[in-house]
């Protein structure tokens, strides 16, 4: 029998991430960029496995187990996540898993795929012994050529464009990988390795929405998956580290704002993988797409696919959008009939000098209140994304973006303290400026106890942090929000919601 090619391993930390929040409340999403790599390795004939640590909840123990007995010429840790900064915080769970399989005596070749090592390639091969290999962007086509080497023969991995490594003790960049381009996304990225995904009674039952997007009830929350249809931003938010997975150069330091473009699958191939899902029994699907309400070249012919298969009825199914995307109401009601009962808005602040410094110019001066309107009377609710410590932001800024968040009064709501993610623009200020930036990756996370969010010249992270939780709390304890959820979604939701606010996280620079 052939030898298992590649592993493809999803890493688990889920305990870190989100505090008192992991067992219950947090997302399980599908490893996507997992599965398209699986897909693509073995589309031109290598043979593929997945390992997600996450979803099975493995113990160190346990997952070092699973790969010693599926015994691959190269171990692959994709390392992203269901959020932005996940792929930075998930790089804690990779790296105890890697040092445990080469503590352990496994001698197979450890790559590393995700933001984290996109963004800062030579840091990680530096910092991070058990790390072999990084890719330095999505590396589809640099995995492949690995794969076509001797892996044993390190001389080998030079002839590979994409990748970083170690060499006589130095770090060695090869020159820059292309990405797949768009003419060929539908047959570079042919689709999901769904079936190589862990489960427990059904497919996809491992997998659990967000609350809200199950319309606050746990029974809706299962199966759960999550699929592209575009890759990539057109946009250069300085906090957003997205397009870090297009990067075209070697500087030490990279900034997703410098890549920023959209690939496409085609509509006629995305509504495969959706036929596939609904098939496995899935109706609960998140549009990964950063920004899915962009182009109508793409989204207009997919959504009347979607409802011509009558998936309108059956799915529930949220997308993402800038808030100055949102124009045309016709085009809201195709996207309702076409399942898409949620989208993500991106608000960010109240303040819109300050969301125009951090956007770079590119965030168009809308009626807020006016398009949330627009996305309500289409029947489509609204997750609204807020960031608490942007560059700006003081006291009097933040609370107005507070009391806009209360006056729209959407059904879920979502809010960070800003953060210097990897591979932002953020980021690369906040270390020419000297801030105490995270050291440790759980400090990255949103929810975790020890998160380090940035300052601003007004306000200090634990002042910012701290009015963040409160206005969590408050948020989803104000009564107009709780009466809205129960008159749509029943009593049960409501006190589903009255059950989270409850929990409270701890946090160090609190002095907790």
């Amino acid at each position: 029998m052939k030898q298992l090619d590649v592993l493809f391993i999803s890493p688990g930390n889920h305990d870190e991430i989100y505090q008192s929040l992991a067992d219950t409340y947090s997302t399980i999403e599908t490893p996507t960029w997992s599965l398209l790599l699986a897909q693509s390795c073995r589309s031109v004939g290598y043979k593929v496995a997945m390992l997600d640590a996450c979803a099975e909840r493995l113990t160190l123990e346990e997952a070092v187990q699973r790969v010693s007995e599926a015994n691959p010429r190269l171990i692959c840790f994709v390392v992203y996540g269901p959020n932005p900064n996940a792929g930075t915080v998930n790089m804690n769970g990779a790296v105890k898993l890697a040092n445990a399989i080469k503590k352990a005596g496994i001698k197979t070749p450890i790559g590393m795929i995700g933001s984290y090592v996109q963004a800062l390639p030579v840091k990680t091969l530096q910092d991070e012994k058990s790390v072999d290999i990084v890719f330095t962007n999505e590396g589809v086509y640099a995995l492949r050529n690995l794969l076509q080497k001797d892996l044993n023969d390190t001389n080998q991995w030079e002839q590979v464009n994409g990748i970083g490594f170690r060499k006589d003790n130095e770090v060695h960049l090869t020159p820059t990988e292309a990405v797949v381009p768009q003419e060929k996304m539908d047959t570079d990225l042919p689709g999901y390795a769904w079936d190589l995904l862990p489960y427990r009674n059904k497919p996809l039952d491992l997998y659990r929405a967000p609350m809200w997007h199950a319309e606050y009830k746990e029974e809706n929350r299962t199966p759960y998956a999550a699929i592209y249809t575009s890759l990539g931003c057109a946009f250069k938010c300085s906090f957003c580290m997205i397009n870090i997975i297009n990067r075209n150069d070697n500087d030490p330091v990279g900034v997703a704002s410098n890549y920023s473009r959209m690939r496409f699958w085609s509509p006629n191939f995305i509504i495969q993988e959706f036929d596939k899902l609904v098939e496995m029994g899935v109706r609960t699907l998140k549009i990964s797409d950063e920004m899915f309400l962009l182009n109508q070249k793409y989204y207009v012919p997919l959504c009347k696919l979607l409802k011509e298969r009558g998936y309108g009825k059956e799915l529930n199914m949220w997308a993402y959008s800038r808030i100055d995307t949102i124009r045309k109401p016709e085009n809201l009601q195709l996207v309702r009939e076409a399942g898409i009962r949620w989208l993500a808005l991106g608000i960010e602040n109240g303040d819109r000098q300050i969301r125009l410094q951090v956007t770079k110019g590119t965030f168009e001066d809308v009626d807020i209140n006016a398009v949330v309107r627009m996305v309500h009377d289409a029947d489509i609710e609204i997750i609204a994304n807020y960031l608490f410590g942007l560059p700006g932001d003081d006291y009097e800024s933040m609370q107005n973006t507070f009391n806009l968040s209360q006056e729209l009064c959407t059904m879920a709501w979502n809010g960070y303290a800003a953060m210097a993610l990897p591979g932002s623009q953020l980021y690369k200020d906040a270390v020419e400026k000297g801030y105490d930036i995270p050291k440790e990756y759980s400090e990255f996370s949103f929810h975790s106890y020890n998160t380090k969010p940035l300052p601003t010249d007004h306000l200090k992270p634990a002042q910012i942090l701290k009015f963040r939780d409160e206005s969590w709390v408050k948020y989803h304890s104000y009564l107009p929000f709780l009466q809205r959820v129960e008159n749509r979604y029943g009593r049960e939701a409501r006190e589903n919601i009255e059950n989270m606010a409850k929990i409270t996280l701890k946090r160090k620079i609190a002095g907790e």
